[in-house]
């Protein structure tokens, strides 16, 4: 059923595993940017050590085949821009959810659905999985662009389901799907 993460082409990226080298970069382009990881709903950060032992954690879960989390490297400078990967997987129903990010300066230019678009044919020709779900927070509207443009339907809103504690609000989730059948 499962492959592992696998390296990925498209015209403008390359999606492949982590590697300790790319500590720079990722700190660089996004995973020290506050805004960005809000968006992604995990913790900036700020120096290269957590960074680095994050990187030791992820290189170490690719020696198992159900685990998959990409870098996205632009192929015109080797800069690592972001990340998508399976935040989880439901083995018995053949099932994951996606997540993914992309650096502040290349957002709107298309890399984060070009590079899920990707990985939504490669789920679906190389491992056993029959869907792929993702959500977003109401307030990220950028990020049903993102799930359009890769394909993915929008199925439902959960109201008042995410709970933002630094600020005592709520707001929406609100999934997209795709499965198989909906490809081939």
């Amino acid at each position: 059923m499962h492959v592992g993460t696998q390296i990925i082409e498209t015209a403008r990226l390359t999606l492949r595993p982590f590697i300790l080298q790319d500590a720079d970069s990722m700190h660089q382009n996004w995973i020290s940017d506050s805004e960005v990881q809000w968006n992604y709903g995990e913790p900036a950060y700020e120096d290269l050590v957590s960074v680095k032992e994050l990187l030791e954690k992820w290189v170490a879960s690719y020696s198992r085949s159900e685990f998959y989390r990409w870098a996205i490297i632009l192929k015109d400078n080797e800069e690592c821009i972001g990340q998508i990967a399976f935040c989880s997987v439901d083995e018995q129903h053949h099932f994951a959810d996606i997540e993914y990010c992309i650096g502040r300066l290349y957002q709107n230019k298309g890399y984060a659905s070009e590079a899920l678009a990707a990985v939504i044919q490669f789920t679906f020709k190389q491992t056993g999985l029959n869907r792929l779900q993702a959500f977003h927070r109401g307030r990220n509207v950028p990020s049903a662009k993102v799930l359009q443009k890769a394909q993915m339907r929008y199925e439902g809103t959960l109201k008042h389901s995410y709970y933002y504690s630094e600020s005592d609000e709520y707001d929406d989730r609100v999934y997209y799907g795709i499965t198989k059948k909906d490809l081939f």
